[in-house]
This record gives structure tokens, C-alpha cells and sequence, in this order.
């Protein structure tokens, strides 16, 4: 059996990261860029560790140059969505990727990716949101124009702020300038951390930087207290577990910790993080959980809708959301 055609809601994806090897291959040919260093013999996306990942991610991006190669970009990302039975996306975008900074930039690679959404939610029945990223390892200067990047355009689009990167360069602390500003404009907020950072990391993200959803969070198992602790305040986790078992954050499917956090009571849901650098698809996370811990459609169902009350949107999107789901 496969879980394709199910509805379903993605909280933690990166637009970048989502493109298809074959659609940068194309921007690189017509910039006349050489990065065939990035793809392995079949096409695929070639890195050796998480550290090279973000290398081979960082060089990827410089195919993306204008707002009307962010707009194709987004037109191809939710085209293969849709695909897997996606209703609903969630997308980390940075300012640092879209104009280095620079505020009239990012407004316009915000207004093509919005355009690219509005004519895809037409054409594929798929709804997307952008959430404004810092870099991490760009550091804590680089991270508040992004910030306020963000607050100047929170709206309809862009409806949170996050941070991404390399998780082990600095403490949350270090970026608690940027997410107050973006707290204080009254924007959602969310953090990657406990994918290779210890239980620490995660109680770090949760104090300094008080974020109602944590990207990853796995690491937090080790710490039973922690566990209970994000349970009993409800934050969700946005668990990629394909991306964990790729990149060998965790052990295999059978070691992932999702089901354990679950059994926990903590609000758990899922995305498939950069889905062509780790070879999966919404798809595959669905089927794998259904082979692995024997998820049925009461588990998924419950899954998409901790996903869509968590979701960073307004309530009109979100009870139209709710409706796909309901009819599906």
C-alpha cells in the first residue's frame, strides 16, 4: 500500500533544497556556471557528510540569481509536491539567498515567489507559506538585516521566522537579538535544533530564544525531562525522519525516535527537510512510517492535523486546509 494520494501537511521544507537536481543542472547550463562537482554520475545531488551538504546546497544556490529563477524555482517545487499529495507547504526562505540583505531585493523574489504560489495553488491544488530564515553559521550579525527583512514583510507570504544552517556554530543565545525583533512584530517563530546538537541544544533553543516549534528536535529523547517537558508545553517538533536516517543523524528507520517522542505525547509532525538531496519524497516518509512503526490512517490523519494547527498561517487558510483534509 502507499500513501501518495493521501492529503497531506509539510511544516519543514527549504525551497532551495527542494529543487530538482535536473532544474539546476538547467540554470547552470544557461548561466554558463560549472558546478557538475555537486551531481554523482546518475544525476543526484554528491556530498560525503552534513558539513559537504551545505557546501554542495550553498553552490547549488548560485544557479539562483534572479527573482524570475526563484519564481521557476517555486512553479517546480510544488508542481512535485503536489505530486506526493501535498495541500499544504511550508518553506524556509532567506534573505541571504534572495538579495544578500538587501530589503527592495528580497521584496522583489518575494513578490515572483508569490506569484509562482497563487498561479500553483490554481493549477495543483497546493497552498504555500515562506517563513524568513537566518543562516546559522553566517553568524549572529548576518542574522538581524535577515530579521528584519522579515518583520518588513510579515504578511500574507511570509508568515514566521526561523533559522537554518549549520546547528553547532554558537548558542541560540547568540541570535536572541534577531528573534526578539521578529517576536516583538508578533511573528511565529521556529528553530533548527537537537538534529546534531545534544538535548542541551533544544532546552538552549527553547529558553533563549522561546520558539513555538523546534525543526528537527530528535536529540531531545535523550532527555526524559526535556521530553516531558516539551509535551507538557506543547511545542511541535517538525520530525524529518528521512533526512535523519540519510544523513545518519540517527540510526535506521527502525531506531528513529519519532514513535518514542509520540508515545510521549509530544506534538510531533512530518517533512521531508531537502527532499531530492536525501532521496525521499512525502510519499516514501508516509509509506516508510506505515512499514516501520505500522502507522494507519488514523496516525497520519492525526499527524496532518497537529501539522495544520501548528501551521505559521492565517485562520481562513487554515479552515481551508482543514476542509481537504476532511473530504479526503
Amino acid at each position: 500500500m502507499t500513501y501518495k494520494s493521501m492529503p497531506k501537511v509539510e511544516l519543514h521544507t527549504h525551497l532551495e533544497g527542494c529543487a530538482p537536481p535536473a532544474f539546476i543542472r538547467g540554470l547552470a547550463q544557461e548561466k554558463l556556471l560549472d558546478i557538475s562537482g555537486i551531481f554523482n554520475s546518475d544525476g543526484s545531488y554528491a556530498y560525503r557528510d552534513f558539513d559537504h551538504f551545505l557546501q554542495v546546497y550553498e553552490a547549488a544556490c548560485t544557479t539562483l540569481q534572479s527573482p524570475q529563477d526563484f519564481y521557476r524555482l517555486t512553479k517546480a517545487v510544488l508542481e512535485q509536491s503536489a505530486a506526493h499529495g501535498v495541500v499544504y507547504q511550508e518553506t524556509f526562505v532567506s534573505p541571504d539567498f534572495c538579495g544578500g540583505g538587501d530589503m527592495a531585493a528580497w521584496r522583489d523574489y518575494l513578490a515572483a515567489m508569490e506569484t509562482a504560489a497563487h498561479e500553483a495553488e490554481a493549477e495543483f491544488g497546493i497552498t504555500l507559506k515562506g517563513i524568513a530564515t537566518c543562516i546559522r553559521h553566517f553568524g549572529p550579525d548576518a542574522a538581524k538585516p535577515s530579521a528584519l527583512c522579515a518583520v518588513e514583510t510579515f504578511g500574507d507570504f511570509i508568515t514566521g521566522f526561523g533559522m537554518a544552517g549549520g546547528e553547532m556554530a554558537g548558542r541560540p543565545g547568540d541570535f536572541a537579538y534577531a528573534f526578539d525583533m521578529a517576536r516583538e512584530a508578533g511573528m511565529p517563530l521556529t528553530c533548527h535544533a537537537g538534529e546534531w546538537g545534544g538535548p542541551d541544544m533544544v532546552a538552549d533553543t527553547l529558553r533563549d530564544l522561546k520558539v513555538e516549534r523546534i525543526g528537527h528536535g530528535v536529540n531531545a529523547i535523550k532527555d526524559v525531562n526535556l521530553v516531558a517537558e516539551i509535551a507538557d508545553t506543547g511545542v511541535t517538533l517538525e520530525v524529518c525522519p528521512g533526512s535523519n536516517v540519510f544523513l545518519q543523524a540517527t540510526g535506521g528507520w527502525a531506531d528513529h525516535p519519532i514513535q518514542k517522542l509520540r508515545d510521549a505525547g509530544v506534538k510531533v509532525t512530518v517533512s521531508t527537510d531537502d527532499p531530492p538531496f536525501f532521496a525521499t519524497t512525502m510519499t516514501d516518509e508516509f509509506d516508510m512510517l506505515a512499514q516501520t512503526f505500522g502507522w494507519e490512517d488514523a496516525d497520519f490523519k492525526e499527524v496532518n492535523e497537529t501539522a495544520l494547527a501548528a501551521a505559521f498561517c492565517d485562520d481562513a487558510t487554515r479552515a481551508k486546509i482543514a476542509k481537504r483534509l476532511e473530504t479526503a
